[in-house]
């Protein structure tokens, strides 16, 4: 079958159409951060609406988990986490970005009210999406310098290890920095 003249250009300006939407999607996508990189500011917004930036947690160590209610590893982990800053003694900050609607992150959120780490709601997926989040649960450790310690996707309790001896190299590392900056001031 020999293709008629219109359909030959309903297939060039087709193509032309595609290709220029996923040039357009490929420009505007950014790119996603891996480990050593600067972390995203953006994580989240608070119970009380407002925008919570990774700065608000300067000099200290950030472990951020992307949770829903409907991931059992995700639930299970909250408590963990919450044991995690405890033992952190203001040193790290741990942020449980919940990826669901505002309403389902508020219900959680009063269920789960005695926790002590930062609860915050990214139903836009605007964290997500800058994060590189793929699946949950979804683990960051960010040092004192915001650089992207650990990513850890989908992992289980047989890593926490792994984590904590990352935590502990991030803590060592501040404190060796704290005390080079000290010894340095006259």
């Amino acid at each position: 079958m020999i293709p008629s003249p219109w359909s030959k250009k309903f297939l060039q300006r087709s193509t032309a159409i595609a290709v220029s939407l996923l040039l357009a999607m490929a420009a505007d996508a950014a790119p996603v951060p891996g480990v050593g990189a600067t972390a995203p500011s953006f994580i989240g917004y608070g119970l009380d609406g407002k925008k919570v930036l990774l700065e608000s947690y300067a000099g200290k160590v950030v472990v951020i988990s992307f949770w829903a209610t409907w991931c059992p590893p995700c639930r299970m982990e909250l408590p963990v986490l919450e044991r995690i800053q405890i033992a952190g003694k203001g040193q790290i900050q741990v942020v449980a970005i919940n990826t669901e609607s505002r309403d389902v992150f508020r219900g959680a959120a009063k269920i789960l009210k005695d926790l002590t780490i930062k609860m915050t709601n990214d139903e836009s997926q605007r964290a997500f999406g800058a994060y590189g989040v793929k699946g949950l649960p979804h683990l960051l450790v960010i040092g004192k310098d915001r650089r992207i310690i650990s990513v850890r996707e989908g992992y289980g309790s047989d890593e926490l290890g792994d984590v904590a001896a990352e935590l502990n190299a991030a803590l060592r590392a501040g404190l060796a920095e704290s005390t080079a900056t000290t010894a340095e001031t006259p």
